[in-house]
């Protein structure tokens, strides 16, 4: 996993490589959390390019961290996923909620994040 921030956007950028279960998902779940409290970030994006398999662990890591965000008046973008990842996040119900897009920049646009 790869944690990035873009100050403009105070966007944390959470690069998941591999698979996204049970095990992983306490990992992310902490960082994640540890790196939004550290870096005042308020938006969320999942890299999920180089993620090959997500179970319902990976939802509630996504739906952890949209409590968190939408909390402090934030967005959460998932970008990048798999045919198969995209059907989960589909059948979760979750993409009503969160931003699905192919990459970054047309997933900020999507979301309205606006430079702060």
């Amino acid at each position: 996993m790869e944690l990035m921030l873009i100050g403009r956007y105070r966007l944390l950028i959470i690069k998941i490589f591999g698979e996204l279960d049970q095990h992983k998902a306490s990992s992310v779940r902490e960082n994640a959390d540890r790196e939004l409290g550290r870096t005042g970030a308020v938006n969320v994006a999942f890299n999920f390019e180089n993620v090959t398999f997500m179970d319902s662990s990976g939802i509630g890591v996504i739906m952890g961290r949209y409590k968190t965000v939408t909390a402090l008046g934030g967005k959460v973008i998932i970008y990048g996923a798999s045919d198969a990842v995209n059907r989960l996040i589909e059948m979760s119900g979750i993409k009503s909620i969160v931003t699905v897009a192919d990459n970054l920049e047309n997933g900020v646009k999507e979301a309205g994040i606006d430079v702060q």
